[in-house]
């Protein structure tokens, strides 16, 4: 039975002979030239396409002996994880660049957490987003680390996941004033889950050590 093939991106399809791979798009932003190269790759290895929750494409069908060459016909396109113990994604909104209803700007926020983050190895698998008012199109509700963007700054939320235990997140700082504070804030709390070296989502360890206890990881306490 074919397994999934960590070091090239693939996880093997419900058949247990095929497999998708999935190209790294941040924020979601594509050219039209990236997703048309996209679909010519898909169309010479008789592929399809699906659009995934990560705001990516997935190549999906493909042959373990192509795998390789697809990677190469896609000519340096990154490779997101969609699976395994690792910053797994950072989804993010239209925010100021496009959105009539953004307060703050989540794409230029959103590029700098993933540039700094996305596929960083972890204890466990963690996600992340960005939007860029309380509407909350990218979903901070269910992330384990998420900003979102208010009249007077960033708000960060930790703790929410989906699954088989699902949480919501929570509030843990208001009013971050730029960009370098949030991206900070964000950092601390990595480093600390790194740290841990537990292998569950940050939700079940904020129950554990309380809010408060992570209020002051996010502020250097």
């Amino acid at each position: 039975m074919k397994l999934d093939i960590v070091e090239k991106g693939a996880i093997v399809q419900r058949d247990r002979q095929t497999y998708a791979i999935t190209p790294h798009i941040p924020a979601g932003l594509a050219t039209p030239e990236q997703l048309e190269q996209i679909a010519a790759v898909a169309r010479r290895y008789n592929a399809r396409l699906k659009l995934s929750s990560a705001q990516r494409v997935m190549i999906i069908g493909l042959a373990e002996e192509d795998i390789d060459a697809v990677w190469v016909d896609l000519d340096g396109m990154r490779r997101g994880r969609p699976f395994g113990p690792c910053v797994r994604s950072v989804k993010i909104c239209p925010g100021t660049d496009f959105c009539k209803r953004g307060q703050q700007d989540s794409v230029s926020l959103g590029l700098q957490l993933d540039e700094r983050f996305q596929a960083k190895e972890l204890p466990w698998k963690l996600k992340m987003s960005v939007s860029g008012c309380l509407n909350d199109c990218a979903e901070a509700c269910i992330k384990d680390i998420a900003l979102l963007g208010t009249p007077r700054g960033w708000r960060l939320q930790v703790g929410g996941n989906g699954g088989s235990a699902p949480r919501f997140s929570q509030r843990l700082l208001e009013d971050i004033s730029t960009e370098e504070e949030a991206l900070a804030a964000v950092e601390r709390l990595i480093d600390w889950f790194v740290a841990q070296k537990r292998k569950c989502r940050i939700g079940k360890l904020i129950e554990e050590v309380g809010l408060d206890q992570m209020r002051k990881v996010a502020l250097g306490g």
